[in-house]
């Protein structure tokens, strides 16, 4: 046998066998991290399943996300006792270069995987408790999903923390409402049970007793068993909360994975929404691994 054969032979046994052993979990490992700290105090109407998911046909007249920026958003918010609303959103509702809202601030065109969940929330503690929930990225440890690919609940987020600065492992106490001001800059590092450890930015984009807009994205490069599946600024995501009443409040949030990340962990839709799921039960004071699952 020559060498070129040997070495085609390697080759394709090496694929056979990063197909059959690996793929669910990079298709598992899409991960949502870099999600907030909002559990405010939750009326007891909020149950755990209390979770929507657009229908084809309210996807099929909708051109895409519109955070509330000066118009009316989309999808629109529920009723306050009504069901969240999760929509994971195709890139043939408008095609592979959607152009993400000004008013996320987001420059980069298209992606893999655009999930929006809209709803309404009681709180009681105001802006600056919900900026302290939000600062608390200590509270992300231990948060659970369903997981598609193994049928089961499991660990979402391993370890988080937040750091002194953009460098990994210098952590720190969680951050306070007195840092969270307009325009300010803080970093956190966050362990997922399959993508491992990464730093992400939070950018504080409004911070006033009416209204908290927050955008996270990944800083440093996600890497599954040494292969990089998020390169920096891949994994985005960013979050609108707007006081309605004195005790009621809005939140909008928008999840993105960018175009180009690796292929093994794109396509895995329901995945997604569960992960996000997670997360916005975990900012409403639900248990994240409470039945039902929104998808199995």
């Amino acid at each position: 046998m020559t060498a070129e054969k040997l070495l085609h032979g390697i080759q394709e046994a090496l694929v056979i066998m990063r197909t059959k052993n690996c793929l669910s979990w990079f298709r598992d490992a899409l991960t949502f991290s870099a999600l907030l700290l909002i559990v405010p105090s939750v009326h007891p109407a909020q149950e755990a399943n209390r979770i929507q998911l657009s229908s084809p046909a309210l996807q099929a007249e909708q051109l895409g996300p519109q955070p509330p920026c000066g118009k009316e958003a989309i999808p629109p918010y529920p009723g306050l006792d009504e069901p969240a609303i999760v929509k994971s959103w195709s890139k043939s509702d408008f095609g592979r270069d959607w152009t993400p809202p000004a008013c996320t601030g987001w420059t980069a065109v298209g992606f893999t995987a655009l999930v929006t969940i809209v709803a309404r929330f009681r709180d009681t503690s105001g802006a600056e408790g919900l900026l302290r929930r939000i600062g608390a990225i200590s509270e992300l440890t231990g948060m659970r999903y369903w997981s598609t690919t193994h049928k089961r609940w499991q660990t979402l987020i391993v370890d988080a923390y937040a750091l002194a600065d953009v460098q990994p492992g210098q952590r720190r106490a969680d951050f306070t409402p007195d840092e969270m001001k307009d325009g300010k800059v803080l970093y956190f590092e966050q362990v997922d049970n399959l993508s491992g450890k990464a730093v992400y930015r939070m950018l504080i984009a409004e911070a006033s007793p009416n209204r908290l807009v927050i955008d996270i994205e990944n800083v440093s490069t996600m890497r599954y068993f040494f292969v990089p599946v998020f390169h920096p600024g891949e994994m985005q995501s960013i979050y609108f909360l707007d006081r309605e009443s004195t005790n009621v409040w809005r939140y909008y949030s928008i999840v993105r994975t960018g175009k180009n990340i690796n292929a093994l962990i794109a396509g895995n839709e329901s995945s997604s929404v569960n992960r996000a799921v997670a997360f916005y039960r975990h900012l409403v004071g639900i248990a994240t691994d409470q039945e039902p699952p929104a998808a199995r």
